[in-house]
């Protein structure tokens, strides 16, 4: 390196770079960041915490948004239309989304819902995915074989046909209804035994049965084809054997259209008519409208998407109104116990404890047995959880407290004059405010958790169709069982994942907010 004689420097480089300007520092372009806004951005920074809070605010509008989108509420229930699978639109099927099962069944069970669509057009088997043979060994070592058919069984038409009372009104404009619209709703009714060949149903009362079947033997129940491999009807006819199935109830020819059908209402004393209706039209009929069930529906028959929808209503109401009461509470006693400390605190922290080692569950379990009936469930149910939930809320503000209470800015406030209340509610449960936000957040998940937990096992029942209450944890109770959820998966698959959601959202959020209100702790536990 060149070394540098400062012997030789001229004198005109050491002359002043700003002689006669007069120096000042730089006004700041930037507007202060205050402690809520720096909270906020280092919670945006906290990309589980934003996720976990998106999902909040998604079943938020689910509960809120999706009873107003269906034709059902709580309160209405279906006992036909019971556990029925999952259905996305009436018109075009969508995947699996289409209302349908798989089903494997021997060939008089498949063609007993074959024949459904057979006469209605309304199909019940939707896909035949195939055959095969299955050989069974009896006890004397004879094999038989019989088929065993594979098919996609839709769960709204699979009703086929019921029989309803109607009364001389009712018949009338029924039949009126099918005259204007085309749509036939009332079927011929069926003869019980085929002339020469005994009995041909094996159950008088199950309308589906509109074919003639084998009696006995190997294809019992199975139909019986003609030549072209039809089915053969057994309408009561009246010399019309070419009687086409699909010509209203009403016309002529048919002998127990309005003759034989007709009887009387014992209790009303009045004429009537007994009809073979397809289900399916005669719910759109009734009701002017298709059956959909979204989600599909319960045991009960009601739509699962608004139980499902009013349960997590229902949770984020109760766990808010838990959490704001605990944190009342909380903040109070902690206040109290944090600032006096002293006897004060130690009267009040054995009485903590006292409450504390009371179990949740013995509490939960006596007040819904002697104070619901006064106070109703919930109410038996909130005082359940607000009798101790405010204990760890107290814990938090009182080491708050202990931790703000000698800090200079306190102890000035207190010398010019400050009054306990001021110094509390101003000066040092604002800085306290993070912290105890917190836990109120993270507490939400463990109501929410408890009340399912109470529901699912039955110690509560929040179940009251006419109050148009339910919960998850009651809907997860119904849908148990090996059975049930073998057969009905999404009575427990839609009610579980929301509960899991809404689990893992909040403790996402909690965390993010206990971050961006602690810096220093960066996810560490307190």
């Amino acid at each position: 390196m060149k070394e540098i004689d400062i012997n030789n420097i001229p004198a005109e480089k050491f002359e002043f770079a700003q002689k006669d300007a007069k120096l000042h520092d730089k006004k700041l372009e930037t507007k202060p960041i205050g402690y809520l806004r720096d909270a906020a951005r280092r919670f945006a920074k906290n990309k589980a915490s934003i996720v976990g809070f998106v999902i909040i605010i998604l079943l938020l509008l689910f509960a809120f948004i999706a009873p107003l989108a269906s034709r059902h509420d709580v309160s209405y229930t279906n006992g036909y239309y019971r556990n029925m699978r999952p259905k996305i639109s009436t018109h075009a099927p969508v995947g699996f989304w289409d209302g349908a099962s798989k089903e494997e069944l021997n060939a008089a069970n498949y063609y007993y819902y074959l024949a459904i669509g057979e006469e209605s057009g309304r199909k019940a088997v939707t896909k035949l995915y195939g055959v095969k043979q299955v050989a069974t060994t009896g006890r004397n070592g004879t094999v038989t074989y019989a088929d065993l058919y594979k098919f996609r069984l839709d769960s709204y038409t699979k009703l086929g046909y019921k029989f309803v009372d109607l009364t001389e009104t009712q018949y009338q404009k029924l039949q009126a209804y099918q005259n204007d619209t085309g749509i036939q709703v009332i079927y011929p009714m069926q003869i019980t035994t085929a002339q020469g060949s005994g009995k041909v149903m094996f159950d008088v009362s199950d309308a589906n049965y509109w074919y003639k079947t084998y009696p006995a033997g190997v294809h019992k129940g199975e139909p019986v084809l003609d030549d072209d491999g039809n089915f053969i009807p057994i309408y009561r006819l009246t010399g019309n054997d070419n009687y086409n199935s699909l010509r209203i109830a009403g016309d002529p020819g048919i002998e127990n259209s309005e003759a034989t059908n007709r009887y009387r209402y014992a209790q009303l004393n009045q004429t009537g008519y007994r009809v073979r209706v397809c289900f399916y039209d005669y719910f759109v009929y009734q009701n002017g409208y298709e059956p959909l069930y979204i989600l599909g529906s319960n045991n009960i028959g009601q739509d699962l998407l608004v139980c499902v929808a009013s349960g997590t209503r229902f949770s984020f109401l109760l766990a808010l109104a838990v959490s704001v009461i605990n944190l009342i509470i909380g903040a109070i006693y902690g206040s109290i116990e944090g600032f006096y400390g002293g006897k004060t605190d130690i009267v009040m922290e054995r009485i903590s404890d006292v409450l504390s080692g009371v179990p949740f569950m013995v509490v939960a379990v006596l007040f819904n047995m002697h104070l619901q009936p006064i106070v109703g469930t919930v109410g038996a149910l909130i005082f359940a959880f607000v009798l101790t939930g405010w204990i760890g809320t107290a814990a938090t503000v009182r080491m708050q407290f202990y931790r703000f209470k000698n800090q200079e800015y306190v102890l000035a406030a207190r010398t010019l004059g400050a009054r306990d209340r001021r110094l509390i509610t101003k000066h040092i449960f604002p800085n306290a405010l993070g912290t105890i936000i917190t836990s109120a957040a993270l507490y939400i998940p463990s109501v929410i958790f408890s009340e399912s937990m109470l529901s699912f096992l039955g110690i509560i029942n929040l179940e009251d169709a006419a109050s148009g209450i339910t919960s998850l944890g009651t809907l997860l109770s119904a849908g148990q069982g090996a059975s049930t959820i073998i057969n009905y998966p999404h009575l427990i698959l839609f009610p579980a994942l929301v509960i899991a959601l809404l689990m893992i959202s909040f403790n996402l959020f909690g965390n993010g907010l206990r971050d961006a209100f602690n810096p220093s702790l960066r996810g560490a536990e307190e």
